[in-house]
């Protein structure tokens, strides 16, 4: 029989503190879990060899046993198991349904099944295999203004045959993308488990008026050819209201304005907000009138 390394199941060095191993069985127990992957056989296995590795590393006794033997697994095999090992004894493993655990972690533990629930392996401590809830992921859609303003959104969530009302505050100044997370939200573990959490992933609804780039906003804004030339006021919009800039006489077509701190929040340093940049254009007459035409044919000759 194979030996089977259960650090590399984990995808953990055999230095590993405690910490770091339960921080990747969660992780690899998440992303294997049966309800992120319904149908899919391969995650399946996946599951249960990580549930595994983690029954025996996430011990300390265990894991001192197994690291023992190491290297010697042939011998131990061919002495005959737990039982045949020198200062070994075959200690008989009660599992929880749905627990299956390989034939290396039998032979080596002498693992005997009953369906009682998981004892603890040198003593019968009564532990369970706790399968961490699977976290679950929910799409939601917001506009510029909300994004200003930061929203709320109510869910209802249908995991585990349940449903589970959620209400979930978005902050001021998420991105396109952004993922939010509500903690203890998602899908129930079992035997006790805390649950997975929630992540709504974020999306931003396109608004005619203007481009974002981070939390800068960028316009446009449109003036008579006579203000373009001889100056005057023009209204530029905002998330909020409408703001005045003065046009100075001349100014070119395409002229960038800055507007300070109209953009949209930082959403990691909350008061403060980017900038709102407006793009000069000119509206020019579709028709004249008979005393307009003559105005532009009198400028034309005057070489203007």
């Amino acid at each position: 029989m194979e030996y089977k390394d259960y650090y590399k199941v984990l995808g953990v060095p055999k230095t590993a503190t405690e910490k770091e191993i339960k921080a990747a069985y969660r992780r690899l127990a998440r992303k294997h879990h049966p309800d992120m992957n319904p149908g899919k056989k391969d995650a399946e296995a996946r599951f249960k060899e990580i549930n595994e590795a983690n029954e025996v590393l996430s011990d300390p006794e265990k894991r001192k046993r197994y690291d023992q033997m190491g290297a010697n697994w042939s011998a131990f095999e061919n002495a005959g198991g737990a039982g045949g090992w020198p200062g070994g004894s075959r200690v008989r493993v009660n599992v929880g349904e749905g627990t299956d655990f390989s034939d290396f972690f039998k032979t080596f533990f002498g693992g005997g099944f009953s369906g009682s629930g998981l004892e603890d392996l040198f003593g019968g401590g009564g532990a369970r295999v706790e399968r961490p809830g699977a976290d679950v992921e929910h799409e939601v859609e917001l506009t510029l203004d909300e994004v200003l303003r930061g929203a709320t959104r109510t869910l209802n969530m249908t995991l585990a045959g349940a449903t589970r009302r959620v209400e979930v505050k978005i902050p001021p100044g998420v991105s396109e993308g952004s993922r939010v997370r509500v903690a203890g939200e998602g899908a129930p573990g079992s035997s006790g488990a805390a649950r997975g959490d929630l992540y709504l992933r974020v999306r931003i609804r396109p608004d005619p008026r203007f481009e974002r780039r981070g939390e800068d906003l960028y316009t446009s804004v449109s003036v008579p050819l006579t203000t373009a030339v001889l100056g005057g006021e023009a209204q530029v919009p905002t998330l909020e209201e409408h703001k005045g800039i003065k046009i100075a006489p001349a100014t070119p077509i395409g002229r960038v304005f800055r507007l300070r701190g109209l953009g949209l929040p930082r959403l990691e340093a909350p008061g403060e907000r980017g900038d709102l940049f407006a793009t000069l254009s000119v509206d020019l007459p579709h028709t004249l009138t008979k005393r307009e035409r003559e105005l532009f044919e009198e400028l034309r000759g005057l070489g203007r």
